[in-house]
């Protein structure tokens, strides 16, 4: 009897390790997170390639008015961003959320074709879009945490980033063609990108299952807005927070650099949509890469040698270095920059959050970066009307100096 019980044991231990030995790397849930990101960035990055270019050059504005807009832009989706993050940790219902946020961004590609030219009319269901972005946001980036083993969070992300990027890439080429085909045709092209948005959204809700709750989860008292700022008072979360909040606050935005690409290079308008395209492909084919080096060498390494990378292309930019070679350099060190960004960071903020507060932690960092930008594209726009844009990225390289260095003394203390 011993015998058979002892073979018993033995037998179950082999299929135990077995089956940690051919469980994938990344979830089924993260690869679908991934599609549906992937046709939702097709519909959005349709729209939001050719935006610079149409505000400064069509309607006008002064670099710094394009700056507010641009900061408000990137920060419409902070605050909105806690409310997703909480709401989904609270009911557990992560899902149903983010497929909220979808939902209303793909209702936004659709009033954009039924609105016409008014810039008023526009601005509004731009403002109206980033908050369906900003709701998204932290629970899909909760559910993909909780769909992954910790040591492969930044392979997770990285991959999810990765197909993501894929939509940023064909968007802008989709946008390039049908601009082509029939100039002016903003309708259409708004209609394409309503289609994509709501094939993305079914993906969404016909294919993506809830992240399984723990068992003890029932036991524990709901989830309240006091537990989810007290995780400021964590060391780990904290250094962390300051870390990004520090580096966003001098990273100049897309739209500047690739104004500076434009300008400097004499770029024909048409091309203008290409560039978000140029950084799309370094990005997608780094993204994973980057992640699994994350998981590696430590994702706060990998994190802060992003930040250098940025640091660079303020130099190429600002250097005496001109033409297409520069062009190239600027757009792969950009999309490298953020392989080596964007998931990581995530990835770093869920190995410091509790499961139970996951979608409001990743929530509070992804608004402290989002509200620093908005800062960052103000200032830079009136810097650029104040100096010229030449001194306004001098500053800011001079500032990321300084954060990169706060940055990694300040993670050093709490390594991830």
């Amino acid at each position: 009897m011993y015998r058979v019980e002892s073979s018993g044991a033995l037998l179950r231990a082999h299929r135990a390790l077995a089956s940690r030995r051919i469980q994938p790397r990344v979830s089924r849930t993260v690869v679908l997170l991934g599609i549906c990101s992937l046709l939702t960035d097709i519909s959005s990055e349709m729209v939001s390639a050719v935006l610079p270019l149409f505000l400064v050059t069509v309607v006008q504005l002064t670099p710094l008015q394009f700056g507010v807009i641009d900061g408000l832009y990137q920060g419409a989706a902070a605050f909105v961003r806690l409310a997703g993050g909480f709401i989904g940790d609270r009911r557990g219902r992560h899902k149903g959320v983010a497929s909220i946020g979808y939902g209303l961004s793909a209702v936004c590609k659709l009033a954009l074709a039924a609105v016409g030219t008014t810039f008023g009319a526009i601005s509004a269901i731009v403002m109206i879009d980033r908050s369906g972005k900003g709701l998204r946001t932290a629970p899909r980036d909760a559910m993909i945490s909780l769909s992954s083993r910790e040591e492969d969070l930044g392979t997770s992300f990285g991959v999810h980033r990765a197909l993501d990027t894929v939509g940023a890439l064909l968007g802008p080429l989709l946008a390039f063609g049908l601009l082509a085909l029939a100039p002016l045709a903003f309708d259409t092209l708004f209609l394409v990108s309503f289609c994509f948005a709501v094939v993305g959204l079914g993906v969404l809700v016909l294919l993506v299952r809830e992240p399984a709750r723990r068992a003890v989860a029932a036991a524990e008292p709901p989830v309240r807005l006091r537990a989810a700022f007290a995780l400021l008072r964590a060391p780990r979360f904290r250094a962390l927070f300051i870390a990004a909040s520090v580096l966003s606050l001098a990273t100049a935005s897309d739209g500047f650099i690739y104004l500076f690409l434009q300008r400097s290079n004499d770029l024909d308008a048409a091309l203008f949509p290409l560039l978000f395209t140029g950084t799309a492909v370094t990005w997608m084919l780094l993204a994973a890469p980057a992640g699994r080096l994350a998981d590696r060498v430590g994702r706060g390494r990998v994190l802060i040698g992003g930040y250098v990378l940025l640091l660079v292309v303020y130099a190429v930019l600002l250097g005496p270095f001109s033409g297409t070679p520069a062009l190239f350099a600027v757009l792969f060190l950009l999309g490298a920059y953020y392989a080596a960004t964007d998931g990581v960071l995530m990835a770093i903020g869920s190995a410091y959050v509790p499961e139970a507060l996951r979608g409001s932690g990743l929530s509070l960092l992804g608004t402290a970066v989002s509200v620093a930008r908005l800062f960052a594209s103000v200032l830079f726009g009136a810097l650029w009307t104040w100096q010229g844009i030449e001194t306004a990225l001098a500053i800011f390289a001079g500032a990321l100096l300084v954060a990169i260095a706060v940055a990694a003394v300040t993670l050093r203390r709490s390594p991830a």
